[in-house]
């Protein structure tokens, strides 16, 4: 069976220090805590206090004062690992965790899923050709040394940084290692930590260059299990749980925040709030409970940026060159129904085109499969319709040799029409007013990403309400559209209530529109 030594790094909160010790140990595994050299030695005096007497508990031989960005973070994890590699033979798994992570899952949840895979878990992409870094500094990370700290001497660390490159004093990776990068946190097998240890003690040459690089926390160990280790061997990946936000900044978790962590496929989570006591405390409990069972749904990035990003959705503030170019021409009338039951504005759809009232068309910005004549091309791809728009509005008139045209619009993209409205067309708007249970809400969230199968009926209640009013501003957004006439179809009407709105909406008479609105099933789920 798994036994995990923790590797802990911490510089604050000693109270919340000795908790997490005494909860992990009491479980059967060890920690080895590393304390900044530049923590108060009042809190150092009170973790040996606390913790001396505990048997699976170690401290390192020394403390190093760690700067961000620094070689010291580096310096401070081996100093850690060594400690427990040494203090605790019968250690199957080293697990990285800071003092803000707090486990996710009970202990014998993680000790059956270490022991389910010979593995290690550590993300690991290559430098250069992957993603990972967004934004900054990326090969001059490690192509100059880097011998200040940028936080606490920004002048320092860049003039250094210029004057390097003024006089072309760029070195050379070592020609054998390929640098990897990724997440801080990993979860090792003895037998690496123990390949990575010789492989320091034998490679003074890339301890040294690493030493100089930059934010070599997400580049070193990264790089050196990727060299002693096969790779069918390593699953690229955290097991600790963390999100950042769109500043860059990691994201806290709080009291409310207990049943989403649960059903992310993860071990540990980072960063829980010193304030989230009941969190705290509520999963200190977990960690020694037997017979749990967790639903996984693993939606909590998807969640996390749809509720932050709601208000700061943007839209660009120039138009393109085809779409200048792309008129739709004066006199023209582009009638759209909007509607968030896709398939009851297609059952209006296809009334419509049955009784040859106009040319009408279903979700062409929003489906890549909605049916379209061959025109040349452009209507082949989502991404090409969404970019030329006006351009395929425009063909569609002259293909149908029409002066109204009736399309369908997703209410979330109601957007598109301010610049389609640029273009010389009018716009008259049918809204399709449509009733929403719970249950078809928690299917539309489950479509769209913002949860899963299993997310927890707890998570998926507080959900509701946010997507509930999401559809009420889509709502308020169509009837406020700048120039637009707009009508509405009400799901509680009669047909004959809404033969009335859909008559002058087609500009028909009030007896064919009630044939339409009469249609069998029409808002049926």
């Amino acid at each position: 069976m798994a036994k995990i030594a923790f590797i802990l790094l911490a510089h604050k909160d000693p109270e919340g220090i000795i908790a997490q010790a005494e909860r992990l140990t009491a479980a059967g595994d060890r920690m080895a805590i590393h304390f900044d050299g530049r923590a108060a030695t009042a809190d150092y005096a009170r973790l040996r206090t606390a913790l001396d007497g505990n048997p699976n508990v170690v401290f390192t031989r020394r403390r190093v004062k760690c700067g961000w960005g620094e070689w010291s973070l580096v310096e401070g994890t081996l100093e850690a690992v060594r400690a427990a590699e040494a203090a605790f033979p019968d250690a199957t798994h080293f697990y990285l965790m800071s003092g803000d992570c707090m486990t996710i899952k009970s202990a014998e949840y993680v000790h059956r899923f270490l022991d389910a895979e010979d593995c290690d878990y550590i993300e690991s992409f290559d430098f250069f050709t992957s993603n990972w870094i967004k934004t900054g500094m990326k090969g001059d990370r490690l192509h100059y040394r880097h011998l200040f700290n940028e936080r606490k001497h920004k002048r320092l660390f860049y003039a250094a940084y210029e004057l390097q490159k003024r006089y072309g004093l760029r070195r050379e990776i070592p020609a054998d290692i390929q640098v990897m990068i990724g997440s801080q946190w990993w979860c090792l097998r003895r037998r690496t930590v123990e390949w990575v240890l010789e492989f320091c003690a034998r490679r003074r040459d890339v301890m040294r260059f690493f030493k100089t690089t930059w934010i070599p926390d997400e580049t070193f160990f990264q790089t050196v299990v990727r060299h002693v280790v096969p790779e069918a061997e390593i699953r690229t990946r955290t097991l600790t749980f963390l999100m950042f936000s769109d500043y860059g900044m990691p994201v806290t978790f709080y009291n409310d925040h207990y049943d989403l962590l649960l059903a992310q496929d993860y071990l540990f989570a980072r960063k829980i709030s010193p304030e989230a006591r009941e969190l705290k405390q509520r999963l200190g409990e977990l960690y020694a409970a037997e017979g749990v069972r967790f639903d996984i749904s693993n939606e909590g990035r998807r969640l996390y940026e749809y509720l932050t990003g709601r208000g700061r959705e943007g839209r660009r503030f120039a138009t393109r060159i085809w779409e200048r170019e792309s008129a739709i021409g004066a006199g023209r009338e582009l009638l759209v129904i909007a509607c968030k039951k896709w398939h009851v504005a297609k059952r209006l759809v296809a009334g419509i085109t049955a009784r040859g009232t106009l040319p009408a068309h279903e979700y062409i910005f929003n489906e890549e499969a909605a049916p379209l004549p061959d025109l040349g091309g452009i209507e082949r791809q989502l991404g090409k319709r969404t970019r030329h728009r006006r351009a395929l509005l425009r063909v569609l008139f002259d293909h149908h040799g029409t002066e109204r045209l009736a399309i369908c619009l997703d209410p979330a993209q109601i957007g598109l029409l301010d610049e389609i409205a640029e273009a010389g067309a009018r716009i008259s708007l049918l809204e399709i007013d449509c009733q929403f249970s719970d249950d078809y809400l928690a299917g539309h969230a489950r479509r769209t990403g913002l949860a899963g199968e299993r997310t927890p009926q707890a998570a998926m209640a507080a959900l509701l309400p946010t997507i509930r009013e999401d559809l009420r501003h889509e709502s308020a957004a169509i009837r406020t559209l700048p120039g637009a006439r707009v009508f509405c179809l009400r799901e509680a009407a009669t047909p004959a209530e809404n033969a009335v709105p859909l008559a002058a909406f087609l500009a028909i008479p009030e007896a064919e529109a009630r044939e339409i609105a009469a249609l069998p099933h029409l808002f049926a789920d």
